[in-house]
C-alpha cells in the first residue's frame, strides 16, 4: 500500500454550546479541553478533548445563519456524533487509492483543518459515516 493508516484520531461531535459541552468533559469526567480554534471556512469553532490515545473534537456552527456543515447537521440530526477521523501517514496516497478504488470522496485534494492538520473527507455514501482523513501538516509535502 501506499499509505498506513495509524489509528482512529478523533471522533468530531456536532455541539448547539461548546462551553456547556466542554463542561461535561472538564467538570464531570475530569478532563481537559485545548484552546477553542476557529476554521472559518468550514464555520465552525472547535476544541478537542484528549482522551488516551484518541482526541474528542467538539464543534459548534459559527456561521451567521447556521447553515455550515455543523448547523445543517444539527438541523437535520441534532447534536451528536458528525464524522469519524483516521489519521494517516500521507494523504494524498489515501486520496489517490481511495479514488482508484472508486471511493467517493467530498474532498479531491488535501485542505486545511483545526488541529494542525491537512485533512480530506469520504463521502458517507462511500464509507458509511463522514470519514475524515487527516495528516499532521508538519509531515504533510505539498
Amino acid at each position: 500500500m501506499a499509505f498506513k493508516t495509524i489509528c482512529v484520531d478523533h471522533i468530531g461531535i456536532a455541539c448547539a454550546d461548546l462551553d456547556a459541552a466542554a463542561k461535561l468533559y472538564t467538570e464531570v469526567l475530569g478532563l481537559s479541553v485545548t484552546d477553542r480554534e476557529k476554521v472559518l471556512d468550514q464555520g465552525v469553532e472547535t476544541v478537542f478533548v484528549p482522551c488516551g490515545e484518541t482526541l474528542i473534537e467538539l464543534l459548534v456552527d459559527i456561521t451567521q445563519n447556521n447553515d455550515g456543515p455543523i448547523g445543517k447537521y444539527i438541523a437535520k440530526n441534532g447534536p451528536g456524533i458528525q464524522h469519524m477521523a483516521l489519521r494517516v501517514d500521507d494523504l494524498k496516497a489515501a486520496i489517490a487509492a481511495c479514488e482508484a478504488a472508486g471511493v467517493r470522496m467530498i474532498d479531491k485534494v488535501a485542505r486545511d483543518g483545526a488541529g494542525k492538520m491537512k485533512i480530506a473527507f469520504v463521502h458517507p455514501k462511500s464509507a458509511g459515516l463522514l470519514l475524515e482523513l487527516c495528516q499532521p501538516a508538519a509531515t504533510f509535502v505539498d
